[in-house]
């Protein structure tokens, strides 16, 4: 069950242009059209008769991506879809991707290797799983020094609560 819930505040700019705050927090996890019909309800309920423009005030749960007044619904819609089914993971990588989804599911689907404790708990991992280390030579390998040397060209990482989400660049 996802931690997020995308919400996004919409709020009628006929109001807000003649001194009312008008609007509303509305599910932003939701496709275009369900979006627009809130926001339809949102101008008819408008203390100005007629109301037709609307923007986006406020946003929350989007985690580091950014939302300004006049992103479209759709975008919005994409957006929210994406953190609600990846959660802090997905919101994360999407920020770090500048909000560009195929090059965030990309990261998902095919560069993630997990979550950790630290680089180093990955580096010693990596380790374990592809080479046979003999335990009199074990106590001798630096784990610290080899993270390093991995995360300089070869994986990046995303922290999150505390946790390492380590990723390859590909």
């Amino acid at each position: 069950m996802s931690l997020l819930k995308p919400r996004i505040y919409i709020a009628c700019l006929a109001a807000y242009n003649n001194g009312y705050l008008h609007g509303e927090w509305i599910d932003a996890n939701q496709d275009s059209d369900s979006l627009f019909e809130e926001v339809k309800k949102i101008l008819a309920a408008s203390p100005i008769p007629d109301a037709e423009e609307f923007a986006i005030h406020d946003y929350e749960d989007f985690g580091d991506v950014h939302i300004n007044e006049y992103t479209g619904l759709e975008t919005v819609s994409a957006l929210a879809s994406f953190i609600a089914e990846h959660d802090e993971l997905g919101a994360a990588v999407l920020s770090h991707c500048d909000g560009n989804f195929d090059d965030a599911l990309r990261l998902l689907d095919d560069c993630y290797h997990g979550e950790f404790n630290s680089e180093e708990d990955f580096a010693i991992s990596l380790a374990e799983d592809t080479m046979t280390i003999p335990d009199h030579l074990s106590y001798y390998i630096d784990y610290e020094k080899m993270a390093r040397d991995l995360f300089i060209n070869d994986f990046f990482s995303i922290e999150i609560n505390h946790k390492t989400h380590v990723f390859s660049y590909c």
